[in-house]
């Protein structure tokens, strides 16, 4: 567990480790700073073999409110035109690339407002729980900007075009329980319970076959830009992987011998 951190906390728990955004005076906000410690900490937890699963989550009442408007109003002060792709592709771009493609399970816990690239953070972890006080927005268009850091991906996936459409160029509020039901997130609970609830579920993913996990994980992402021939053939190539793993032989062996597996990830 990492001690050097000053905009982020991170501590870990039989096997899953939790980062929590800790800039709850800015609704956790990124500034450069909590961009790049954030980035170092999901790349040290996708190398780390005792992590076996990530959950990010915010401190205070907000998840993460996006860019940190204070943190670059120098560029403002003059006429010049503004040169925000730069920005994106050194920082946001690699954080999400990152998250979607550590082979581990990753958990946003959602405890309050995510809006603008704090939405993309969440819709990259592979799973959401909300608390029932938590909202998304979209809020890139209230400063006539497009959608980044794969929200505009990640969205289509989720709930479709046209409501992807509609929250990208409404920017409207989109509360948990509206959430769930247009499947933006998997699960809402009473904001009490948001830790317990995550902890559980990641706790479950821990004690599942990591290799099996990672591979689904590779799975699945090749399968939003894949067609169907090519996603069967890959589907067979790793679970030719798969099935040369030690935790399948366990898994097996004990369905036959009527116990509970033990997986080590090997």
């Amino acid at each position: 567990m990492s001690t050097n951190f000053e905009t982020i906390q991170q501590a870990d728990e039989n096997g899953v480790r939790t980062i929590t955004l800790n800039r709850p005076d800015v609704l956790n906000s990124f500034n450069t700073q909590m961009l790049k410690e954030l980035s170092k900490a999901v790349r040290d937890s996708a190398k780390d073999k005792s992590v076996r699963c990530l959950i990010l989550t915010g401190a205070g009442r907000g998840f993460c409110a996006g860019q940190d408007l204070a943190d670059v109003a120098d560029r403002y002060k003059s006429d010049d035109p503004i040169e925000l792709g730069h920005h994106i592709r050194k920082f946001y771009n690699p954080l999400i690339t990152q998250l979607r493609t550590m082979e581990k399970p990753v958990i946003a816990s959602v405890n309050g407002a995510a809006a603008g690239a704090g939405c993309s953070l969440a819709l990259a972890a592979d799973l959401r729980i909300a608390a029932d006080s938590a909202s998304f927005i979209q809020a890139f268009i209230h400063v006539g900007l497009v959608p980044d850091s794969g929200s505009t991906f990640f969205l289509s996936q989720l709930v479709g075009t046209a409501r992807a459409f509609e929250m990208a160029c409404t920017g409207r509020k989109i509360k948990a329980d509206k959430a769930l039901q247009i499947g933006l997130v998997n699960q809402v609970v009473p904001a009490d319970d948001l830790a317990e609830a995550t902890g559980k579920l990641a706790s479950k993913l821990a004690a599942l076959p990591p290799r099996g996990i990672g591979l689904t994980k590779r799975a699945l992402n090749a399968a939003t830009t894949g067609d169907l021939a090519s996603q069967l053939d890959y589907e067979a190539q790793l679970q030719t992987t798969a099935g040369k793993t030690k935790d399948h032989r366990e898994g097996v062996t004990a369905f036959l011998e009527k116990r509970s597996p033990k997986f080590t990830g090997e």
